[in-house]
């Protein structure tokens, strides 16, 4: 069994990889309570945005805005990078900031309807409130196991 090299990642790195995903695991917590849930997110240096729908995550960072989004790309046990990226979440109110970080969603997601506004009926015909969140990163921490170290080994390797 070889020896994994772990790598940190560099700031553009990260970066690259926030943009190309747009999908991670957001945590949150409210009295000592954790929470993690699956979420898309749109990526525009240096914030996150997230356009969901009102809910446990909505309560837990309306009470409790310090959270973690975690985002991944595995392609095998030996070739992934991990991103943290720990801030604070703040709900859009504000009528044109909504317009303006909704035209970033929709530039990066193309699919989503125009005319989605912030109430929409799911699949089972409930009434869905959605919601818009800036995060806002204090640290943003990635390591990748195909890094220049590990290059290096794969190279005194060959």
């Amino acid at each position: 069994m070889s020896v994994l090299d772990i790598d940190e990642m560099s700031t553009k790195e990260i970066h690259d990889l926030l943009q190309k995903v747009g999908h991670g695991h957001l945590g949150c917590a409210l009295d000592g309570h954790p929470y993690v849930v699956p979420m898309h997110y749109y990526f525009n240096d240096p914030d996150l945005y997230i356009f969901t729908t009102v809910g446990m995550k909505t309560q837990y960072m309306d009470a409790n805005p310090e959270v973690c989004l975690q985002v991944e790309e595995v392609h095998d046990l030996e070739h992934w990078r991990s991103i943290t990226v720990t801030g604070q979440a703040e709900q859009i109110t504000a009528p044109q900031d909504i317009d303006r970080v909704m035209q970033l969603v929709k530039s990066q997601n193309p699919t989503l309807s125009p005319a989605i506004n912030r109430t929409w009926i799911d699949a089972w015909g409930r009434t869905e409130v959605m919601a818009l969140y800036r995060i806002h990163p204090s640290e943003l921490c990635g390591r990748m196991t195909d890094g220049i170290s590990s290059q290096e080994r794969s190279q005194r390797i060959d």
